[in-house]
């Protein structure tokens, strides 16, 4: 993916995370409607929820949904004096170049893991983010009108034709990373929204998804099914982790939360690195 105007590697808009064991994940699609925020979230709330130091950039400044989502659960903790794993967070304004690298540098300062979700189109930021990421995570529904983001397919057998522009940009921006710092940007397509019905569509995008990974080198791995849960805990701030909000809870609700750490465990993000004790 091209540098944005301006951009340099190695200068303004990028982290040294080799010698603080930041891990960036980068939340990027450039189609809204598939549950990137939502998931953004919850995976923020959970390492946050394992002990883990977490801070959130939300550089959609329009929509403002991880943002907000925070501000939620930071209300809901202060309204009934409890507490919950909160991660420190922080909204771009969508145009400065100083804001970004500020709150770039004073998120991830003391951070194991630095959460980015980008805007639902192309973005200049959203590209710089992309630039730094560690883990790159594309949320995609179950329909080959999501699947065109990343690939194109022959209208009557399905199978892969070409790559997409946006699967050829993750490519050079993955290239151009390697030269940079020789590290590796750990690209996984993340299957959001699963329905439980059109079984002979589900199985063609899947097939074509397979295909599509072994010609550009992305993971793919399982996501949150679409249930109207993950919508209500929206206003309080709330995750599928939260359980002594809920109560009893539900099949459904345990389902969910399954959802979730089968998510987490196919991610493999990696452990925070434990500073050695002086000498």
């Amino acid at each position: 993916m091209a540098p944005a105007p301006g951009y340099q590697q190695g200068t303004e808009g990028t982290l040294s995370t080799a010698s603080n064991g930041l891990h960036v994940i980068v939340f990027a699609n450039e189609k809204g409607g598939t549950g990137k925020s939502t998931t953004a979230v919850h995976v923020a709330i959970a390492l946050a929820a394992k002990g883990a130091r977490v801070a959130a950039f939300d550089l959609d400044h329009r929509q403002r949904t991880l943002g907000r989502y925070l501000d939620n659960r930071a209300e809901t903790a202060r309204r009934q004096g409890s507490s919950l794993p909160m991660p420190i967070h922080a909204t771009h304004d969508g145009e400065s170049m100083d804001f970004f690298t500020d709150t770039l540098e004073r998120l991830s300062e003391h951070a194991d893991y630095l959460v980015i979700d980008t805007p639902g189109r192309d973005d200049p930021f959203a590209r710089m983010a992309v630039t730094n990421a560690d883990t790159l995570v594309t949320p995609m529904n179950d329909s080959f009108v999501d699947f065109d983001l990343i690939g194109q397919v022959h209208p009557e057998t399905f199978k892969v034709t070409r790559p997409s522009f946006y699967s050829e940009l993750i490519w050079e921006t993955r290239k151009h990373r390697a030269r940079a710092d020789g590290s590796t940007i750990d690209w996984v397509v993340l299957r959001n929204r699963l329905q439980h019905i059109e079984a002979r569509n589900m199985r063609r995008v899947s097939e074509a998804i397979e295909q599509l990974s072994k010609r550009v080198g992305f993971r793919v791995i399982p996501g949150l099914s679409e249930r109207v849960i993950y919508r209500e805990l929206f206003p309080k701030g709330l995750t599928m982790l939260d359980s002594r909000e809920f109560g009893a809870m539900g099949l459904s609700h345990v389902a969910a939360r399954q959802e979730l750490r089968e998510m987490m465990a196919g991610l493999a993000l990696p452990d925070p690195v434990v500073p050695s004790a002086a000498a």
